[in-house]
């Protein structure tokens, strides 16, 4: 009986316990944070940082979007955000994971037609690079990238072992047949395309840097994604590559558009975090309102 009334206080004591805290962290400090992050000054960015045209919330100031017409397609007349993984899906949020040592595509089947294969980062770079070169009318050439857009990667067999000896086949290895390859030779040996379902692990990896400018007019956010896949800004060095083709679009001049990119232009947070952005979402809302565009 003394072991059952025992456990019973336990219990009740435990009971009380549960009470407590689901009242004072479960109700009371929920409130109270909701409350505070309601006072002014703190309310717009509680609240998400939405951003409002003509009465209408059309975004937030945190969360990227694309700005497509209905094929998928980058509209002209806007300036475009950086690359998302997701779509900038708010539910699809993430990285791609893949990092430096990603330079190898995996190829699509040529008999399957819904294969379109695996591009690896350098490929991705590569293909956005020269996409983004030919929308803004500027040069979409990156060291490690052919003429084509794909990594320009070799896989280099030799007679030794340890990569020694005599150079014996050179494939390049994301150029499906019956691509001509990038390099003509390598080592004095023909380079061959690559073919579906052939391994060339066994092969040294080489990228090969070709004759690009060290400092590539499209900048690096343009090309790669963040790491959450919902980066609501571009750096200002990308702002400026899209300013003549948006100028075109909405004919106006581009001064008018620089003026309007360094008014929307944020330095570094604290003096010292960060880098300087643009916030493409704010940046095209003050261009409609400014200078509407008219087909």
């Amino acid at each position: 009986m003394r072991a059952v009334l025992n456990d019973l206080r336990i219990a009740w004591a435990a009971l009380r316990m549960l009470i407590a805290f689901t009242a004072v962290l479960g109700l009371a400090y929920p409130l109270l944070i909701t409350g505070i992050a309601q006072l002014p000054g703190l309310r717009e960015s509680a609240d998400g940082s939405l951003v409002t045209h003509d009465g209408a919330v059309v975004g937030s100031a945190l969360i990227g979007q694309n700005f497509t017409d209905p094929n998928g397609m980058p509209l002209p007349q806007y300036f475009q955000p950086r690359p998302s993984v997701g779509g900038y899906d708010p539910t699809a949020s993430g990285a791609s994971n893949l990092g430096p040592e990603s330079i190898v595509d995996t190829l699509p089947n040529p008999a399957d037609n819904a294969d379109t294969g695996t591009q690896s980062l350098l490929t991705q770079v590569c293909t956005r690079s020269l996409d983004i070169g030919r929308f803004d009318g500027v040069d979409g050439s990156r060291p490690y990238c052919t003429d084509t857009g794909v990594g320009a990667v070799l896989a280099v067999f030799w007679t030794g072992p340890g990569y020694h000896g005599r150079v014996t086949r050179v494939v390049s290895v994301n150029q499906a047949c019956p691509a001509t390859p990038f390099l003509p030779a390598y080592h004095g040996v023909p380079v061959r395309c690559a073919e579906y379902g052939q391994d060339y692990a066994a092969g040294q990896i080489v990228s090969i840097r070709g004759n690009a400018p060290t400092q590539p007019a499209v900048p690096p956010d343009a090309v790669t994604a963040s790491g959450s896949g919902l980066d609501p800004d571009i750096s200002p060095a990308y702002a400026a590559i899209q300013e003549a083709r948006v100028a075109r679009a909405r004919d106006i001049g581009v001064a008018q558009v620089a003026a309007l990119v360094a008014l929307h232009q944020r330095g570094r947070d604290l003096g010292f975090l960060g880098e300087s952005r643009v916030n493409v979402l704010q940046l095209n809302l003050a261009l409609d309102r400014l200078y509407p565009y008219r087909p």
